[in-house]
């Protein structure tokens, strides 16, 4: 599932750092944004989604996040500022002259998603997946798990959510003193304003996934929102086939 031809492209960020983005098939153009620790690789084409959606007629346009994958991962504190994240996509939008696109991301990705449309993003459908809520309007609320694992790499017990953490970092060869920068980009959006979202979005989650608040409770506040159910967890629900099949269905219904 990991031999499509994809293009890599870099844009600039919002303070010029490149950004890489990685773009594959042809048709409706779908930018999706992967999550915290991760990249757009393992995100969306390693476990075969981007291969379902590039068949089903779309043009994936897949960036990796600053501080991620090939994306510029400075040191500097400067470089991470309050919805920075934010900025560098909706520069991506810009950049790439889209008008008629869908729009979505897992987990950090879904948060980056939904801080692009506080700010005027203007997607045509929008999916919201591995987020709930309470990781919406709490954003830092897993803030102090993540500083704990960053800060003590080495020192956890085999099997221990945080030792299964630090090895998601390992393999997707993360920098640990960017992770803790990105962080600091997090900014909280209030109920109200994703009560006022009027795209169709499908919140898609795993059945074991609660890391982000309740998926449910996302849905339910959207006016056009849905939920959608697939196996896992917030670590492997990525990984199921299931995740990819439920986005095209949703796409193309």
């Amino acid at each position: 599932m990991t031999d499509l031809p994809i293009e890599r492209h870099d844009i600039k960020g919002f303070d010029g750092l490149p950004i890489a983005v990685h773009m594959v098939g042809e048709g409706r153009d779908l930018v999706l944004i992967h999550g915290y620790f991760s990249n757009a690789f393992t995100n969306w084409v390693r476990y075969g989604h981007a291969a379902r959606l590039v068949e089903a007629g779309f043009r994936l346009i897949l960036p990796d996040l600053r501080g991620h994958g090939e994306s510029a991962k400075p040191h500097d504190p400067a470089a991470y500022p309050p919805d920075a994240l934010t900025d560098d996509n909706l520069g991506l939008v810009a950049q790439l002259g889209l008008t008629d696109y869908d729009l979505g991301g897992y987990s950090l990705g879904a948060r980056t998603t939904v801080r692009m449309l506080a700010r005027g993003a203007t997607p045509r459908r929008v999916i919201l997946a591995g987020m709930g809520l309470r990781g919406l309007t709490r954003t830092l609320d897993k803030g102090g798990y993540y500083k704990n694992v960053l800060n003590n790499l080495g020192t956890f017990e085999r099997g221990t959510s945080e030792w299964m953490t630090e090895a998601f970092l390992k393999t997707t060869k993360g920098d640990p003193v960017a992770m803790l920068h990105i962080l600091n980009t997090f900014v909280d959006t209030d109920e109200a304003t994703i009560a006022g979202f009027r795209q169709p979005t499908a919140v898609i989650c795993g059945a074991d996934d609660r890391d982000n608040g309740v998926a449910q409770e996302l849905a339910e506040t959207l006016p056009n929102g849905r939920y959608v159910e697939v196996p896992g967890n917030h670590m492997n629900a990525v990984t199921r086939k299931e995740l990819g099949q439920a986005m095209v269905d949703f796409l193309t219904a």
